[in-house]
C-alpha cells in the first residue's frame, strides 16, 4: 500500500536518524546521521463518495478535521 493520503496527497516526508553518544553530557556528540523515512498515518477507511461507497486511503489528519465521510 502506497503511503500517500488520496484526500490531501500527504507523503512520505525524509530526513535522518540521528545517534548521539553521551548521557548525562552537557553538551552530547553526534555520533552518526542515517537517512530514514517518516511514512504517515494512513487508513484504509470506506467512504460515501458520490453516492456510493469506496475504499480509500485516508491520513489520520483528514479523518480528524472531517474531510471524509465515513460510510455506515
Amino acid at each position: 500500500m502506497a503511503a500517500i493520503c488520496d484526500v490531501c496527497g500527504k507523503g512520505p516526508g525524509f530526513g535522518n536518524k540521528v545517534s548521539r553518544l553521551g548521557v548525562r553530557a552537557m553538551k552530547r556528540r553526534v555520533k552518526s546521521r542515517t537517512p530514514r523515512r517518516f511514512n504517515p498515518n494512513i487508513q484504509r477507511v470506506r467512504a460515501a463518495i458520490n453516492g456510493g461507497t469506496k475504499r480509500i486511503n485516508v491520513c489520520t489528519a483528514c479523518l480528524k478535521a472531517g474531510k471524509v465521510a465515513r460510510a455506515a
